[in-house]
């Protein structure tokens, strides 16, 4: 078998009543439909907190999230949860994993196929094909409650439904939409040096770092690394 598992992603499960519905008016993706679907859930102000896939698993959901992360998450759903009937716990009976080869993804299917399955040995390769695609995850590239959903490139990776109804943030996202102007997104950066501050996150290894970029600079020489631009988003900027 080929070491498939992402390790760097762990699984929250929700079960009990109307998961889904308590979802719904959380998150920024139509949960109510086929899932998976790629999801954030927003500070009101409509910026990224934490970012996920969802998944069902019969009447439960599994969320797909940065491990670093699935315990903030967890917490911060447990306190909207109020007093509804539903247990929000760790599954680490099944884990994340991803093949290059394939497709089902639900951001952008170059991305490669993805499934659930028991824990196996650690895939390699994930974070550069990911961020060479220009697909930005996670609190670290996301930047942790600093970065607009839609300047994470979340309507071109439909990560949001602007059709579904409120959720958290959902105000200043639908006028952001309605208005068709992102002034700024998340780039990847090819960079063989420290980018500083001017970056949200820096991977030595790879040479390729996460920017948050004006959209009218980004053809603009940065003097420190080389945007990437794949098709998808030259066309959401054009």
């Amino acid at each position: 078998m080929p070491a498939t598992t992402l390790t760097d992603r762990a699984l929250i499960r929700l079960s009990g009543e109307n998961v889904r519905g308590f979802l719904q008016g959380l998150v920024t993706n139509d949960v109510a439909g086929a899932l998976p679907v790629w999801a954030g859930l927003l500070t009101p102000q409509g910026k990224a907190l934490f970012d996920f896939i969802v998944w069902a698993d019969g009447e439960d959901v599994l969320l797909d999230c940065e491990t670093e992360a699935a315990d903030a998450l967890a917490k911060r759903l447990t306190l909207y949860r109020l007093r509804r009937p539903i247990a929000i716990a760790r599954d680490e009976a099944l884990a994340v994993h991803w093949s290059p080869d394939g497709s089902g993804d639900p951001r952008l299917p170059a991305l490669g196929r993805r499934w659930l399955d028991a824990p196996g040995d650690a895939a390699q390769g994930w974070r550069e094909h990911r961020l060479r695609l220009g697909v930005s995850e996670g609190r670290a590239e996301l930047g942790d409650g600093q970065t607009l959903w839609l300047e994470c490139n979340a309507a071109e990776l439909n990560g949001v439904s602007f059709g579904k109804g409120c959720y958290v943030g959902q105000e200043n996202t639908a006028r952001m939409n309605w208005r068709q102007k992102v002034n700024r997104r998340l780039i990847v950066v090819e960079t063989g040096t420290d980018p500083g501050d001017v970056a949200n996150a820096w991977y030595p290894d790879l040479g390729l770092a996460v920017a948050r970029l004006r959209v009218e600079d980004i053809d603009k020489p940065l003097g420190w690394g080389r945007p990437i631009l794949p098709d998808w988003l030259t066309e959401a900027m054009a």
